[in-house]
């Protein structure tokens, strides 16, 4: 087998099973990461020899027959957000630079206590406010297929490191696209859950115990070479605990097997007003055709009567506010009226999207206007079939969708033009993430999958 390249789910098992030790796969990622980092910049904050201790303890403990969690020995790295206690937790910002928690997140807990072997932290934009992965601490991340390129923010570490075999998964924050447009600009699976899925306590340094400015819109989700390892780790994460109020007591299903020919899916190469590549909406109509053949009900969306543009704008108001409240003062309050009213015309976009779910089990679309970019100052135009467009129109797809608070995923599907990565989006109903990723895990055979990049 070839560790770094195998799924996280092989790799468990071929731990388990001992065909080889937690050290030999950590070596093997630590030797992948000591080749490719360096031209690429995705893992930051490498914890050689802790992650070796941990690996020598992984080994020790099958050798005891003791019981083995689903990550037992398997190595991964996380997106530099997550307070991890041991090791500094920057998001790329100066004044976190030496920044290290006196406890993990609960996220880290629950990967810990399934096994996982922590080696490092991966790459993002400076406190996680752009779509380009660069700052002033550790510098820009490259996109593997072409390194003039971005591998797309805030999570572009991640999808980075995935990628090249770096490490097995990661687990990444959207908030506008942040986990799916990085998955798709370099050709990996990435899932934002439900809104209240995934605890997001410890999901930024908080050294002063300061309230929790972020509450509605961003999640935490996996990025990953398959959708059975985006499954696996969702299981792992998912679910209430004691420090996040506001986590849905759901339950998180296993993912079930579904046929094609049981499935309805609507489809949009575009929508209304938003800009996208012709090489992408050409790719969902293409997925669409395959689906149809293959014995899926397909039609192409009539879309929520919604102003798509004015909930987009709406979505980054309540960010806004959200910042605002978090550093509110008696000279400058927050406006107490202008939250809920941002709150009553969310619900009815959020209603709107769950009346179009009632009819549908998936809606496939694009992730993002365009593939991977040349890296830029923000705010630059980006060129699209050879037009400008507006940089702050990159997530409108998926952004979308952290406004509503729907589940929906990054899929790889083919190359465009120019040989770069495109992945679809594939969205679902609150609260059906199982059954979103058993669609995926359905459609992956004729999406295509995982393709290495040239030279890695």
């Amino acid at each position: 087998m070839d560790p770094v390249f195998s799924t996280t789910t092989d790799l468990a098992a071929a731990i388990a099973n001992r065909k080889i030790s937690a050290v030999e796969a950590l070596d093997a990622h630590l030797a992948r990461i000591d080749r490719h980092n360096p031209a690429v910049n995705a893992v930051i904050s490498l914890d050689r020899e802790g992650a070796r201790e941990r690996a020598k303890k992984a080994d020790a403990a099958l050798a005891r027959g003791e019981a083995l969690g689903p990550l037992h020995g398997v190595p991964f790295t996380l997106k530099d957000v997550h307070e991890t206690f041991g090791m500094r937790t920057t998001v790329g910002f100066p004044p976190f630079a030496d920044y290290v928690a006196k406890e993990d997140s609960p996220v880290v807990i629950r990967l810990k206590a399934a096994g996982g072997v922590l080696m490092a932290k991966t790459n993002v934009a400076t406190m996680l406010s752009d779509w380009q992965s660069d700052n002033p601490l550790f510098g820009r991340t490259c996109n593997p297929w072409n390194l003039q390129r971005t591998p797309g923010g805030s999570s572009g570490g991640a999808a980075a490191a995935v990628c090249t075999g770096m490490t097995p998964f990661d687990v990444g924050t959207d908030m506008q696209d942040s986990i799916r447009l990085p998955a798709a600009f370099c050709g990996v699976y990435g899932l934002k859950p439900t809104e209240h899925r995934v605890s997001l306590a410890g999901a930024f340094p908080d050294p002063g115990g300061a309230a929790r400015g972020v509450r509605l819109m961003s999640c935490l989700g996996p990025l990953a070479r398959s959708v059975e390892d985006l499954s696996l780790i969702y299981r792992i994460i998912a679910g209430p605990d004691s420090r996040d109020t506001d986590l849905a007591p759901v339950p998180v299903e296993a993912m079930p097997k579904l046929d094609l020919q049981t499935l309805r899916i609507a489809f949009a190469p575009d929508f209304p007003g938003f800009p996208v590549a012709g090489d992408i909406s050409a790719a969902v109509e293409n997925l669409a055709r395959q689906l149809q053949d293959a014995g899926a009900i397909i039609e192409e969306a009539k879309l929520p009567k919604l102003d798509l543009h004015d909930d987009l704008a709406e979505g980054g108001a309540l960010i806004g506010m959200m910042m605002e409240a978090a550093q509110e003062t008696p000279e400058r309050p927050t406006s107490v009226s202008r939250w809920f009213e941002a709150l009553a015309r969310r619900d009815k976009s959020i209603l709107a999207w769950d009346q179009f779910f009632e009819d549908w089990d998936a809606l496939l679309c694009p992730v993002a206007m365009t593939t991977a970019f040349l890296h830029c100052a923000p705010g630059t135009a980006i060129k699209v079939d050879g037009k400008d467009r507006s940089y702050w129109m990159l997530p409108a797809y998926g952004a979308l969708f952290n406004y509503s608070g729907h589940p929906a995923l990054s899929m790889p599907c083919g190359q465009d033009s120019d040989g770069l990565p495109i992945g679809l989006q594939l969205v679902g109903k609150r609260w059906s993430e199982s059954r979103l990723l058993a669609i995926a895990r359905a459609m992956e055979p004729l999406a295509g999958g995982f393709r290495r990049p040239p030279g890695y």
